[in-house]
This record gives C-alpha cells, structure tokens and sequence, in this order.
C-alpha cells in the first residue's frame, strides 16, 4: 500500500494561544479601556474646576439666625458672592449642636455648590455624642479657617456683680440659683462657660437653647443671669447697657474694647477661650474645585470693608490652607476629647 503523503502547508502559522496569552491580552485591553475612562474622567473634573461656579452656592449654617456663625455667614457670604460672580445663599439648619446642619453638608453632591460653616463643636461633639451619622476626617473636606475671635462675659444688668470676682462669690453664696444659655450642648457657649465653671467651682445651671440667638435674648430678658456669648453678637448690647461685659474669653485684651480685661486677669489664672470659624465641603469634592473655593473665600476675607468691620468687632481675620485648617481639625479633635472626658460632659 502507497503511504499518503502529507503536504506542507504553505506560509507562516502562528501556535495555538495559551489560556495565559489569553489572560493577558484581557488584561491589556482592560488597562487601556480603565486608562480611558480615567483619562475621561480627569477631563472632565478639570472642565467643571475650570467653570465653576456656574450657579448659586449654597452655605449651610448649622446654628439658628443670630448667633456668632449665622452672623459672620451674613458678612461673608455676600463678598464670597461678589469674588465668585455667584449668589451665595445662607441656609440656616439649626438642631443636636450643629450635627443636624452638618450630616445634611455630608450628605450634598460632592460639587463644590454646597458648603459649610463651622465653629468647634463640630470637633466637640464627636467626644460629646455616643453616635453621630457622620465622621468628621472621612465625610467633610477642609477648605480654610476664616476667622478666629474671643467671647465675652456677660451679665443681665439686674444681678448684683460687677467683676469676675463678684460674680464667682455669689455664685458660690448662692449655689445652683444663677444660670446661663448656651445654644445647645457642646457649643462654643456651653464649652465656654463649663471651662469657667471647671477653673472657679462656680455651680451655675447650665440652660440649652436652640441656638445663639435665642440665647442672647435670654440674657437680655433677664431670663437668663449671665453667659459667654461672642463679641459680635454681644458688643452693640454692651455699648448700649442692656448687657454688663465682665471679662474677655481670649489670651488678650481686644481694640474693640480695651478697658475691659480677660477672665484670666480679673481673677481666674489660666482661664482662655477663643473660638475659630472654618469653611468645609462634602467629601469627595474635586481637589480643583476646592482650590478655587479656597481662593474665593481668602479673596472674600481680605476684601478691605468686611475686613474693617471684622476687626472692629474684634474678630481676627485667618485665612489657611486646606491642609492647614485639616491639621487645625484634627489636632483639635484631639483636644477636646480630653476637655470633654475631664469634665464629664455628656450630650443630654
């Protein structure tokens, strides 16, 4: 039998491809469609940065009208408008010392068009708070620091005191029957006055309001005995009578009013209270457009009338960058958890 040749095939023939050949051609078209979609991606953050803002900003102020933050809102907010060529609108949240105004900034799009408006409690109340539904570092992008400025010590002109002195020796005469406002557990009234009650052993009733405001007209109905309130939204009643200041909060007398002393020169050693006012955005907010916030904000801040005004009222104008303010955030989150476990303080 004649055996059956075979022909050779002609031309050049690839082998048979592995199940490894296989996987990394997968792999490769997979990196360059990622790096696509990536690139796309980067594109187009870059095109919203370069835009914005292109509608109204919304600032969320988590504290009722009339306090300290609500007041410095209303003075910033209309040159951070002129600066960005956008309305910027206040949108007061008040309730739970600022957590109610602040998980609803957390929850916003990540776009740069909401924002907001902060004083210490939001570095208070996650060591006053058994639970909060949000975490300060994880869901809240730093912006800048804006301003930093004393409280003041006041008095309803009714009560028989006319120095720290002789506040804290009727208060101790009188152990439980005067009381002060604050606008809410874990505010900058209430953390405050506690600091002064911790250094004196003065037993003054601790009485949450909701909100700044409503606690300034506490002190002026008589309604309320005394209260460490801010500068800004207590020195037109000072000027006028209708509040007697007692002590400045701060390290050091104001210009605003250099004849009245710190509490810690009118009898109580080391006492020292300053609060700082901070602008954050949602995490997740692109790295350009929190640049660009940052720029309007400073730019807003150092506009020569609000600036004026600011000083006259004795506020500090600040104006840090974002990863300035993150270190300020966490470096005080350290430390008023352990004012707070020293006191005992907890959220009613």
């Amino acid at each position: 039998m004649r055996k059956k040749t075979v022909k050779p095939r002609c031309g050049w023939h690839e082998p048979k491809a592995t199940r490894g050949d296989r996987l990394r051609s997968f792999l490769m078209k997979f990196i360059r469609s990622f790096g696509s979609v990536i690139l796309a991606w980067s594109f187009a953050l870059n095109a919203a940065a370069q835009t914005f803002p292109a509608k109204i900003v919304r600032m969320i102020v988590p504290y009722a009208p009339g306090g300290s933050v609500d007041v410095l809102a209303r003075m910033v907010a209309p040159k951070l408008a002129e600066s960005m060529g956008q309305q910027v609108v206040v949108d007061n949240r008040p309730g739970a010392s600022g957590n109610i105004g602040t998980e609803l900034a957390v929850r916003a799009p990540a776009d740069g068009y909401t924002i907001l408006l902060v004083t210490i409690p939001l570095v208070v109340n996650p060591s006053l708070y058994a639970k909060l539904p949000f975490d300060v570092t994880r869901d809240l992008l730093p912006v800048s620091m804006i301003a930093a400025a004393p409280f003041v010590l006041v008095a309803h002109p009714s009560l028989p005191a006319r120095s720290v002195r002789e506040l804290i020796a009727l208060a101790k005469q009188q152990p439980g029957k005067l009381n002060y406002p604050s606008g809410g557990n874990g505010t900058n009234s209430h953390i405050a006055a506690e600091l002064f009650k911790n250094l004196t052993g003065a037993r003054i009733v601790h009485v949450p309001y909701k909100g700044g405001g409503p606690a300034l007209i506490a002190i002026l109905s008589g309604e309320a005995d005394v209260g460490i309130l801010g500068f800004d939204v207590v020195i037109s009643h000072v000027r006028t009578g209708r509040l007697r200041a007692l002590g400045m909060t701060g390290a050091r007398r104001t210009p605003a009013l250099p004849e009245l002393p710190t509490i810690a020169e009118a009898g109580v050693p080391g006492y020292e209270f300053s609060s700082w006012y901070g602008v954050l955005a949602p995490a997740g907010t692109p790295s350009g457009i929190v640049n660009a916030l940052h720029e309007h904000l400073v730019k807003a801040m150092r506009a020569p009338e609000l600036a004026e005004r600011l000083t006259r009222d004795g506020t500090d104008i600040v104006a840090t960058s974002p990863a300035q303010f993150t270190a300020h955030i966490k470096a005080e989150l350290a430390r008023w958890s352990k004012v707070v476990a020293a006191a005992g303080l907890r959220a009613d």
